[in-house]
Order: C-alpha cells, then structure tokens, then sequence
C-alpha cells in the first residue's frame, strides 16, 4: 500500500493517545483536517509534534494579522525552500479564505494582480536569506509576530516535508486540477474562517522548560511556542557523534540561504559522517536526501522517534540561522514576562 511518508512509518492517528492525541484533536477542530501527513510524520516524537503545531497555530491561525496574507508569506517561504508539497498546501488554503482568483494566479505561476500581495509573497521568499532587509515590512507593525511567526514555523515544517514525505499532496498529485483545489479549498473553508483564541496550543507544551521568549514576538502566544520548539529541536544534537555538532552549526553560521550545488560539494561524505550529513541536508536541502543518506546512519538503535529527531535539529538549524540574523531590534531581550508567564498558568 502507497504512503507519502519516506523513511518512517508513523503510527495510524487513530490509536493515538496521550499528548499526541491531544495535539490530533485541536489540529482537526483549528486546521480543518484531522489527520494532516505535515504533523503525522512528527507523532514519533511527540515533544516536537506539540510545538510546532503550537507555533503554526499560534501564528498562522491565531497570531495577529490576516489569514489571506500570512498564507501568501507561507507560500513564499515554501517556494524559496522549494517545497512543492507545501506550495501546493497553501494555494489551497488561499482557496479556503475565499480568495479563489488570488489562489489560481498563483497556482498557473503568476504575480498576484493586488501589490500589497505580490509585497507579501515576495517578502516570504526573502525570508530564506539570513540578514535580508526585510523592512519596511508590507504589513502593519503590529502584526509582525503573526508574519514572523508564520515564516520561521514553515521554514521548519517545509523541512519536514521535504525530507519525510513525498510531493504528493493529494493522491496520484490530483491538486494539480483547479477544480480539485477549489473543492478542496471549499471543505476547510468552516475551518479557517473560523476565528482562533490566541494562547489555546500553549497548554500542550511544557512551557516553565521552554526557555526565553524571543523579542519580535511582543509578548504574544508566538513566543513560548517558538521557544518550545527550539528547545526541542536541539536536543537532537545528542544523536551526533564527537564533534559532528560543532561541524554542523559552524557550517550553518556562515551559510547564506543559497541552494546547495548539485555536487553538494562540502557536505560530509555519508560512509565517515552519515550523521552530519543527514543534519547538514536536513538544514539546507533536506529535498535531497536519499534511503542511501539515512540508511548509511541508521543503526538498530535508531528508531523513527530518533530519525525524526535528527531531521528536525539539522531543520532548526536553518530557522535559527535566519531567526538569529533578524535585525537588532527585534532581537533584543524581551525583559517584560509579565505577558509570557499569563500563557503558563
């Protein structure tokens, strides 16, 4: 039986329990759809699974901006990553806000007609490059922890995707079809027009262990969720060898958000670094790893919860590169926690 899952085999939703369970649960009710591949593939890992749905939703969904702008910043990250699966996904969900023309003059590759869109679009594909100047933002000020939010969860989860799931976002690629997408759209409309309460997906983190909010989200839900998510995604650091983690991130610091050649010259070769290479992919075109890459590293003691754990730390690398180059001001220690520490209890 065909599956879009490459290298792992998630356990059926529906014998989900616990935490993951949970996270099903308020996936189907603020997503729209109750079993999406995006997050399955990450139920082995249930300490990763909450938070990045916890920093979808609380930026996507429930963060401060409109849906229609933060899914075009969505799209634009995705084709900079060039992550066809989530390019479809989000043309989709632009069908879903109602903005089906929107939607279809993205799908047949052309600029949207509204400039403020075509600014939005543009601004996610910058995003890819640490240090792009991504002011003046082409939304309000006060929005910025939505779009922020938003950009840094799909540079993350098109990671994901790229590395453990196939193209195919619909059987036999069918959202390849304007109709198919309309319908498709249509279905979760309920869904994404329905508005979400900021806060709701913190109550599946352990946020006391998160660690520090950062600056740009101005005390918003956005912030305990992205700290959550970093906190677990580097703790994958553990399944490298030596000094493997220091030849992963010092790679990673200079890196300038270009695609990697074809040769991938400078990547570790996978019989003496399987590991580091696998990170490295992970971070900068996780599209090209092979069932030779991941079974040259895979011991009988690496299980999915430990491949995905691996994916995920080599995926955050690449956010923190690009959420470590914002400008100052947004980084800068945010000292109020009054806000942050309401999320908590």
């Amino acid at each position: 039986m065909s599956t879009s899952f490459r290298f792992t085999e998630p356990l059926p939703p529906k014998s989900a329990t616990g935490r993951v369970a949970e996270v099903y649960e308020q996936i189907a009710r603020d997503f729209g759809i109750a079993e999406p591949a995006t997050f399955v593939v990450l139920s082995s890992a249930p300490e990763l699974l909450a938070p990045t749905w916890a920093l979808m939703r609380e930026s996507l969904i429930a963060g401060p901006g409109g849906r229609t702008g933060k899914e075009l910043a969505a799209l634009g990250v995705s084709r900079a990553n060039q992550c066809p699966f989530c390019v479809d996904a989000h043309t989709v969900l632009l069908h879903a806000t109602g903005d089906h023309a929107l939607a279809e003059r993205i799908a047949r590759g052309e600029r949207p007609e509204n400039e403020e869109h075509a600014r939005v679009l543009d601004w996610g594909e910058h995003t890819r490059v640490p240090g792009a100047d991504l002011e003046p933002y082409p939304f309000p000020r006060e929005h910025a922890p939505g779009y922020l939010g938003t950009a840094l969860a799909f540079h993350f989860i098109n990671r994901i995707v790229s590395a453990l799931l196939t193209e195919q976002l619909l059987p036999a690629g069918a959202q390849r079809f304007r109709t198919v997408r309309s319908l498709t759209g249509r279905t979760l409309a309920r869904a994404v027009r329905r508005p979400a309460r900021p806060g709701e997906a913190l109550a599946l983190l352990d946020l006391p262990d998160a660690g520090e909010a950062p600056a740009w989200a101005c005390g918003t839900a956005v912030g305990p969720a992205y700290a959550a998510l970093l906190r677990a995604a580097m703790a994958g650091a553990g399944l490298l060898d030596g000094d493997e983690p220091d030849l992963v991130e010092d790679t990673l610091q200079s890196w300038d958000g270009a695609h990697p050649p074809l040769t991938l010259d400078g990547f570790p070769d996978r019989r003496e670094r399987p590991g580091a290479r696998l990170a490295l992919l992970a971070a900068l075109a996780p599209y090209r790893i092979t069932a030779e890459d991941v079974a040259a590293w895979r011991r009988p003691e690496h299980t999915d919860h430990c491949l995905v754990h691996l994916v995920a730390y080599g995926a955050f690398l690449a956010v923190d590169r690009i959420e470590s180059a914002l400008p100052r001001p947004l980084t800068r220690t945010y000292t109020d926690t009054r806000r942050i520490n309401q999320w908590a209890q």
